[in-house]
């Protein structure tokens, strides 16, 4: 299936996930979708093993965790931030390191305080290597980090010319 991309998210400056000047971090990226999917793009390296040339299941799931609570987000503008409350994953099949990696996650309840969402890795032949749910509490940033600033973080949107219009996904 082919998604198409209708918006990137925002990368921060020392996030493991997503911050782009993390030396040790993944420095992925996150599509909204049409489809109403959000699609995170990334690629580990050998300071990211657990087993030799495997991914450390916990990586697997700070980028599930990252990107299901970023569905939040998904065609809004004002920014939403989400905690963690519950989390769960499953382990499917051995993620290798040194191959571009895609995460699909969507949102799937949302009420006033809290929502709920899901998702898989994929591996480049499109099998799901890890699914995860988790709740989330919607929060200010303010409570949550109570010194983060757009420009110190740097939080923001930085496109680039490898930025895909679609994506596709078996």
């Amino acid at each position: 299936m082919i998604y198409q991309v209708t918006a990137k998210q925002e990368n921060s400056k020392m996030c493991f996930v997503c911050g782009l000047e993390n030396p040790f971090g993944l420095r992925a990226s996150f599509y909204e979708t049409k489809q109403g999917a959000l699609i995170t793009l990334f690629e580990v390296g050998q300071e990211h093993q657990g087993y030799p040339e495997r991914l450390h299941g916990g990586i697997a799931a700070a980028v599930l965790d990252e990107a299901i609570g970023r569905n939040i987000n998904m065609g809004k503008t004002e920014q939403l931030w989400g905690v963690t409350i519950d989390f769960h994953i499953r382990y499917k099949k051995p993620i290798p390191l040194g191959k571009k990696l895609k995460a699909v996650t969507r949102l799937t309840e949302e009420n006033k305080r809290f929502f709920k969402g899901a998702g898989e890795v994929l591996l480049p032949d499109g099998k799901i290597a890890a699914q995860a749910k988790g709740k989330y509490l919607k929060m200010p940033i303010q409570k949550i980090a109570s010194r983060f600033t757009v420009e110190h973080d740097d939080w923001r949107v930085i496109q680039s010319k490898n930025d895909p219009k679609e994506i596709q996904l078996p």
